[in-house]
């Protein structure tokens, strides 16, 4: 995937979520890798051969790095599969993501690893690299082999959008993950006091005549998987978190030296659950949106550290999952293409800047997953997007590169257009 041809892209804004700097200036890309950045660059004289790209003054940062999308590949590529998911993150500046293991069959063989990592190279323009179940079908019984999933290529352990709800069997995977020095990331969800509910517990809820998801099935879980890093001293990160009371949690784990960290969907810091309206099923997801305080706190999260990745969630789901009532609906909403856009809602709102956004969506993951990515770094490899910031557009389902078009997102007024997307030095995406 490497272009040995050099690149040198003059008039950006330069974005670097590592250091903080923004700044005007050019940035070199030789063999795949960032050779050089900033305004000292000698724009005048580019190296032999190299494509030189006018930025024209838009903004040049790191790719995003989704730790979190399903990929229907294998089983249900009707769904989504890695080509299309591919072209989606492209689309919406995601250099790299990372796929569930809920497929059919599941990710919880060395054998399906192997086969999502060759099926990427072969299929896809961004980096889809395969994380591995937690236990064996998902089932939350018993585990799987770590050390074999893991040198295969997986690159975490979960069950997805499945609570391990056996405290004993969570414990003996912390422990045989704290051996591999593997991460365990786990859906915060108490399977008891979540399986009926459809959307945020409270006067809503009620109001809509809907089952309510009290934040207790959320905090009762953390609380119980924190205890257990604390027994074990194992790596562990909270896929999503969503109320202000888990980010306490979060707070004084984090106060105690645990090695945790957490993340939060991009729709709980965008969408409350005021926007479900009326039984707007593409706003059914898990966890639920809550209410308008419990965002704000999200977002707080974010600006301060506490929350250290935010994540797509996408979870395409076909016309037939979703033209339900909202009580038997499918949860589920695609994020790929419009994470960025949707995040830098937060910009220009004032809620954060442009290297804080770029810390979660970039560097912080890249951190998780022990990547070099995620800054712009010399030496890192060129994974690169160029996007305006302040473009405006509507969005339309139809545009997307998604198989499916179950967006909370539309018809809804963004800013923020990706015109370029650059993996290893090789531009994948350009408009």
């Amino acid at each position: 995937m490497v272009s040995h041809r050099p690149v040198l892209i003059i008039n950006a804004h330069l974005v670097d979520p590592e250091t903080g700097r923004e700044e005007a200036g050019a940035l070199a890309v030789e063999n795949g890798v960032i050779r050089e950045w900033g305004h000292a660059i000698d724009a005048s004289a580019p190296p032999e051969g190299a494509l030189v790209i006018d930025a024209k003054g838009r903004v040049l940062a790191p790719g995003l790095v989704d730790l979190r999308a399903f990929v229907g590949e294998p089983g249900a590529e009707h769904r989504e599969s890695l080509a299309s998911a591919s072209r989606a993150a492209a689309a919406g500046g995601v250099t790299t993501v990372v796929c569930m293991p809920d497929t059919n069959p599941p990710i919880d063989d060395p054998a399906v690893v192997d086969y999502i990592i060759r099926r990427a190279r072969d299929t896809a323009g961004v980096r889809l690299i395969p994380s591995a179940a937690l236990t064996k079908g998902l089932h939350g019984k018993e585990m799987t082999e770590f050390g074999l999933l893991g040198a295969a290529g997986a690159v975490f352990f979960t069950d997805g959008a499945r609570s391990v709800s056996n405290a004993q069997v969570m414990r003996r995977a912390l422990t045989y993950a704290r051996d591999f020095d593997a991460l365990i990331v786990h859906h915060v969800e108490e399977p008891s006091l979540s399986q009926d509910g459809v959307m945020n517990e409270g006067e809503l809820s009620s109001r809509l005549g809907l089952p309510g998801i009290p934040k207790e099935a959320e905090t009762i879980m953390l609380e119980r998987d924190l205890a257990l890093v604390r027994l074990t001293g194992a790596r562990y990160h909270a896929a999503m978190i969503s109320c202000a009371e888990s980010l306490s949690i979060i707070a004084r784990a984090k106060d105690e030296g645990l090695p945790i960290t957490c993340g939060v969907s991009i729709n709980n810091l965008a969408l409350n659950e005021n926007d479900i309206g009326s039984y707007r099923t593409f706003l059914k997801l898990s966890p639920p949106l809550r209410g308008e305080d419990d965002r704000k706190a999200m977002i707080e999260g974010v600006a301060s550290g506490l929350i250290d990745v935010i994540v797509s969630d996408h979870n395409p789901q076909d016309v037939e999952a979703k033209r339900q009532p909202f009580i038997e609906c499918a949860d589920g909403a695609i994020g790929l293409e419009t994470m960025l856009s949707v995040a830098l809602r937060l910009v220009h709102n004032g809620d954060l800047k442009l290297p804080q956004l770029f810390r979660a969506l970039a560097m912080k993951p890249a951190d998780i997953l022990g990547l070099q990515q995620g800054r712009l770094r010399k030496g890192a490899p060129a994974d690169l997007i160029l996007f305006d910031p302040d473009e405006p557009f509507v969005l339309d389902p139809e545009s997307l590169h998604s198989r499916c078009k179950n967006t909370p997102f539309d018809g809804s007024r963004l800013q923020g257009r990706v015109h370029m997307t650059m993996v290893d030095g090789r531009i994948v995406q350009e408009s």
